[in-house]
């Protein structure tokens, strides 16, 4: 079984279950999970966790996100994108800065109301259902956070721009929201996403990227390991004794460590590995006692 994040670049057509489910078909193993939902006409970043990484999938899921779009003013549709059925069509007399200002405006805290053609649940159901079905229900507006917004054209009534934002936020409804402030409406005409957190497109393959490198014996160069998530957490080594411990998920003794001295250790958490070298998980500093305590566990051996 392969432990460890693939980083896939989603075509246009395929749902994010699609893609756990072709690879599952390619890598011949079922313990395979996304890290977040792409909407089927969307492409770009998903990073796929195989085997003890799918422990990871909602962690890497709330990290932050960058997204490639394009906002078409003038249109808005039951979809709030191109791909739905037209509900208005009005002249855009918007000018080029007046839309800049608009897009920047909606940089910091958000409260967004979800699209109707959403996964998102209420009563139970998802909204989506309900959509298809002809039925609209009101939506309490969710919080998110748009960290960045950058213009990168504007060919009105198209406007390219990039936006680096939370989890949970909708880029349609972005661009909704964006059309209704700019007094013509408007809905999202196109989607890449190029960033989640540390994983971006350049670096991404996609499914049939996937098979040829498997058929050729490269795969292992782009499997990314569980432990490079947790980088920025100091790393502590566990001798002999110690290391018997942490397989049985016990805490471990600060003596038993690599730590240089048991009355120093700051940080709060730290990447531990076992005296091969081998990543078993995350652990929390106890100082009163003296000890290391399991905080989750990864056994990557």
């Amino acid at each position: 079984m392969i432990n460890g994040i693939i980083n896939i670049r989603k075509e246009a057509g395929y749902t994010s279950h699609d893609v756990v489910a072709k690879l599952r078909g390619i890598l011949k193993q079922r313990k395979i999970g996304h890290t977040g939902t792409l909407d089927p006409d969307a492409t770009g970043v998903l990073p796929v966790c195989l085997g003890k990484a799918t422990k990871l999938c909602n962690l890497i899921g709330d990290w932050e996100k960058t997204y490639e779009a394009v906002l078409l003013l003038g249109r808005t549709t039951d979809t709030e994108d191109t791909s739905g059925t037209v509900l208005s069509r009005s002249p855009v007399t918007v000018s080029e800065e007046e839309i800049r200002r608009i897009l920047k405006s909606f940089e910091g805290d958000y409260e967004q109301i979800p699209p109707m053609y959403s996964a998102k649940k209420m009563q139970g159901r998802r909204l989506y259902e309900l959509a298809r079905e002809g039925i609209t229900v009101e939506r309490e507006p969710c919080h998110v956070h748009i960290s960045r917004v950058t213009i990168r054209e504007i060919r009105l009534p198209e406007v390219s721009f990039s936006v680096t934002c939370s989890k949970g936020t909708y880029i349609r409804s972005l661009c909704r929201d964006a059309g209704e402030k700019a007094g013509c409406g408007g809905c999202m005409a196109s989607l890449v996403r190029s960033r989640v957190a540390g994983f971006d497109i350049e670096n991404s393959l996609t499914l049939s990227e996937v098979e040829k490198a498997l058929a050729e014996g490269r795969l292992d160069h782009y499997i990314i390991k569980i432990d490079s998530v947790f980088r920025d957490y100091p790393k502590l080594m566990v001798g002999e004794e110690g290391s018997r411990l942490l397989m049985n998920g016990n805490p471990v003794p600060i003596s038993m460590t690599s730590a240089e001295a048991e009355d120093n250790l700051n940080p709060l958490t730290f990447r531990v590995y076992d005296r091969d070298e081998h990543f078993i998980g995350l652990y929390k500093n106890n100082p009163k006692k003296k000890r290391l305590e399991p905080l989750q566990l990864f056994f990557d051996i």
